[in-house]
């Protein structure tokens, strides 16, 4: 198979990540064994969603790892042309749903392993692919984990997000969180005598605000990144059940994207002072007010040097060997902190095509990625 057609299978599973991908991942490994090419699974619980990991030519060395994720985010709502899980060819362009992010990725590393399979190879190409990387890095955490009880080891790891083919050797940091606002409920006739949940939260939205404003005007700063300082988001408010009805609780969800310099727990500590104090100010009146916070997912942002091995090996591999960085995260940053396996993101396709309806890839763009593994597999060749 030729990536076209393997992309084809590929955006055929409708890997929404509420829904298994283990058909995806059943295909991939069939496909691999054909080639005489073993693989491993680490599965989630109820064995519906897996991770795979394979490794062609020796075992005895660090090696190459081209690493994507399988899962894909929802079409509902969303005004599609045509089917988003057939894939479409049309205009020098394939449409369907993770064509971008990142099935063609994916599919033209299937492709090389295809290929190196029959070749000897001197340096060891490995093969990652995850779940549930949609919401928060979360499916390959345990793969991660299986790896690091082996002292897994690796030159290197491209993770095949859409960058149009370029290098990106950061992207910030997330933490998302949430605030549960207590108030006291009553009629709301007689609101002032109750505390009303959804102000408590509003007032810390504004708290969030004003850390934000500090953020940009006075906090650390990486013009790598179209936004080029920490970045806090509320996303989520959630409260009330009837408008006559003075709420007593409140929630709000809300994210913290650091740039390196800033450390997240940090940030989060200061709006846990700031919810203390807004709580603290209704206590006489209303003992019960009360804001917690609670860490719903985190991820480790990546920053790999511009000058590092990696992204010279790469960049040798590449049409642009030129550097960037990317507001999107990956899992790039969980290989590299808690592995230690220098990462970079290098993928075909752009972010401004994901998660959109009619979301596409360019044939030119696929083969810009077969190129490149191509030219890896020459090099990692005895």
């Amino acid at each position: 198979m030729n990536t076209l057609t393997i992309l084809e299978k590929l955006v055929s599973f409708s890997t929404v990540s509420r829904d298994p991908n283990r058909p995806l991942i059943d295909f991939v490994r069939a496909f691999l064994a054909g080639h005489g090419i073993e693989s491993e699974l680490v599965e989630a619980e109820g064995r519906r969603k897996a991770n795979l990991f394979a490794t062609i030519g020796p075992r005895d060395r660090p090696g190459i790892m081209l690493s994507g994720h399988t899962d894909v985010v929802p079409v509902e709502g969303q005004p599609w042309s045509s089917d988003p899980f057939q894939l479409r060819v049309a205009d020098d362009r394939a449409f369907g749903r993770g064509t971008a992010d990142m099935k063609g990725f994916v599919a033209s590393a299937l492709a090389l392993a295809a290929r190196a399979a029959s070749r000897n190879l001197e340096t060891p190409l490995h093969l990652a692919l995850s779940h549930d990387e949609e919401i928060g890095c979360v499916g390959v955490r345990s793969l991660i984990d299986r790896l690091a009880t082996r002292g897994f080891a690796a030159r290197l790891a491209v993770i095949g997000e859409p960058t149009g083919m370029r290098i990106a050797t950061g992207h910030k940091g997330k933490l998302a969180a949430r605030a549960t606002c207590c108030g006291v409920s009553g009629h709301s006739a007689l609101a002032p005598k109750a505390l009303n949940a959804i102000h408590l939260a509003c007032d810390f939205v504004g708290a969030l605000r004003r850390r934000q404003d500090e953020l940009a005007e006075s906090g650390a700063r990486d013009d790598d990144y179209d936004i080029p300082y920490t970045t806090i988001h509320a996303g989520v408010i959630t409260g009330g059940t009837a408008l006559n009805i003075v709420p007593s609780l409140c929630s709000v969800d809300f994210e913290i994207r650091n740039i390196a310099a800033d450390d997240p727990a940090a940030i989060l500590d200061g709006l846990m002072d700031d919810a203390a104090a807004l709580a603290a100010a209704q206590r006489a009146a209303h003992p019960e007010a009360a804001i917690r916070i609670e860490r719903l997912n985190d991820y480790p942002g990546l920053a790999t040097p511009a000058e590092s091995e990696a992204v010279r090996f790469v960049a040798a591999l590449l049409d642009d060997g030129a550097t960037h960085k990317v507001a999107f995260g990956t899992e790039g940053g969980l290989f590299s902190s808690r592995l230690g396996v220098p990462a970079l993101v290098c993928g075909p396709g752009s972010m401004d095509q994901g998660h959109k309806p009619d979301e596409f890839i360019t044939l030119d763009q696929l083969a810009a990625c077969d190129r490149f593994m191509e030219r890896l597999l020459d090099r990692i060749a005895a």
